[in-house]
Formats: C-alpha cells, structure tokens, sequence
C-alpha cells in the first residue's frame, strides 16, 4: 500500500530567470531567459512525494486569477488530492522571483498572497485526512498559527510530523519541538537554536540541541555533503551525492518529502536520509522547482549507480 502523505505548504507561481551575477543594492541587472514555472515548498513537496510513489494531500490556497486554477490543475495531474486547497478571490496567488547565477544557485523573493489565506479552520477541515495519513509535511510559509493546528492535530493522532523550518517569519510554532523531524539548513539552525552553522562541528552542536528539545530525528542539511542528524542512537553524518548543479532551486523540498516517504515506508533511519539525498541531488540536476523533482525511478537508478541504500555513507561524529 502507498504511503500517505498530508502537506501543509505554499503554492507559488516562479518567475525564474538567469543573471551573470546578483544585483547590488539600488543596481539594475538584465536577465534572460525568463521562465514560468509551478513552484511553492508545499506544492513542491507534494508532487514530490506524488512522483516518488505516495497518495498525497496538499491543504493551501491560491488565488482565483491567472495563476491558481492552472497550478491547481497542474498539481491534480501529478496525483496530488487537492480538495483541501482553497481558491480565493480577493488575494493574488503566491509568486516567487528566482534569480539563477551561473553556479546554479539562486536568490528569491518570495511574495506570500493567498497562502497567508490558510487558516487554522482550513487545517481543521482536514482532520480526516491528517488522521489516516503515515506522514504530515509542512513548512512556514503559511500562517504560523496554521503550522501550530496542523503539528498539534497530527500528534493527536500519532501521526509523525516532518517540519522544514523555512522560510523565516516572524516567529517560531510555539510547538514546533514537538516535530518528529526536523530539517533546518546550516542558515536556517539560526532562526530555529540562534546560531549559524558555518563548520561541520557547530552542526552537530545544532542536531544535538535540537534533539535534546524533544525533536525525534533532528536534521541539519550540509548540502552536497549529505546530512548530519541526531536522534537515540547518537550524531552522524549520512553521506551525499555529488552531481552537475543546473540549478538548486526545489532541492530541498525534494529532500523533505524524500524523507518522509521513505520514513513513512518503514526505512531506517540511515537508508531514509540516503534515499532523501538522492532526492535533492537529483533536483539539482535540472532548472526550475517542479520540472526538477525526481521520479522514483531516477532516484532509485542514482542509488543503484551509487552503490544503494547500504552503501551510503555513514561516519559516527562525536
């Protein structure tokens, strides 16, 4: 039987476009090669986690404008149930502007429109779904007091939840601790503990802190090194996958709703966090957000390549 998944998150329409260079402040650059594409952490991890092989529900909102009705489409045709996603007429759907640098990675500014729309009443109309699900996903770019209804509602039903803290808002979920996972990047450990992570010792530092606050599996993504976590049997680090970087924009949606697949499967720990950074890798390998999420079998073809799930990487950090 497939996993069922339950996503809380954005959905966005990107404006992707490629620059030599980022501007500085008050400077004009030109760019090319403009691009629309469906994006949004929420739609993102989603078909994601459609693609990789799970029964998916995605709980949002987009405007009823030029946009939404055809992300929505786009989302029913990669499998994704969308009847927990509201259609607004009075806020423009969610956009982001992406601007692409040669090395592939970008800079965003992200506009939230209809996905602050999402209230606590739109996460309870869910309950159901939430209640049947293996795995809940969700990140905060949706009202903070939705993530909270959402990560309580999923708890009172034992559902384990895998929390993506990004992008920064105002404030944390007042029980964002009670995560079963989760995924902060190096950057992100700041708005989640206080502090940055720029050296692999200060990241193990950051899992065992947040793990100690009562996160399960605590997560600090090193990029193409893999992951570092934390949980009952200790701080490692799971090895990543180096590829050609096209563009990084969706790698880390790939990884979450990797993760909670393959959590939600019933793999170990170590062979899960493998499998989500052949997820990210792989995302990494080709533009835009959704037109770079991998199917399962790519992932699973990069593993076998790669030496599978029991030849990842594991090293014990003290």
């Amino acid at each position: 039987m497939a996993a069922r998944i339950v996503v809380l998150g954005n959905i966005n329409q990107d404006f992707v476009m490629r620059a030599e260079r980022m501007p500085r402040p008050g400077e004009t650059i030109l760019g090319d090669d403009l691009r629309f594409v469906a994006g949004g952490k929420g739609a993102n991890q989603s078909v994601t986690a459609a693609r990789l092989g799970a029964q998916v529900a995605l709980i949002g909102c987009v405007g009823r404008d030029a946009f939404g009705p055809t992300l929505l489409d786009n989302l029913r045709r990669e499998g994704v149930d969308t009847q927990h996603v509201g259609l607004d007429d009075d806020i423009a759907t969610g956009a982001a502007f992406i601007a692409l640098a040669p090395d592939g990675q970008n800079s965003i500014l992200s506009v939230g429109g209809a996905n602050m729309a999402v209230t606590p009443q739109h996460v309870e109309a869910a309950a159901p779904a939430i209640a049947q699900a293996d795995m809940c996903l969700v990140q905060f770019a949706v009202p903070i007091e939705s993530v909270e209804r959402f990560i309580a509602l999923a708890r009172e039903h034992d559902v384990p939840v895998l929390l993506d803290p990004t992008p920064a808002m105002d404030r944390l979920p007042v029980n964002w601790h009670q995560a079963s996972i989760l995924t902060p990047n190096e950057t992100e450990t700041e708005y989640v503990i206080g502090y940055v992570c720029p050296d692999r010792a200060t990241a193990v530092q950051a899992a065992r802190e947040i793990h100690s606050r009562g996160v399960n599996i605590a997560v600090v993504k090193q990029g193409p090194d893999g992951c570092i976590v934390c949980d009952a049997d200790g701080c490692r680090l799971v090895g990543g996958y180096r590829v050609d970087v096209v563009d990084t924009t969706g790698a880390g949606d790939a990884f979450a709703a990797g993760l909670g697949v393959a959590l939600a499967e019933g793999l170990p720990v170590n062979q899960a966090l493998a499998f989500a950074n052949a997820c990210g890798a792989l995302a990494c390998t080709r533009f835009g957000a959704q037109t770079s999420l991998p199917h399962r079998s790519e992932v699973e073809a990069l593993l076998a390549d790669r030496g599978g799930l029991a030849g990842a990487t594991v090293t014990a950090l003290t």
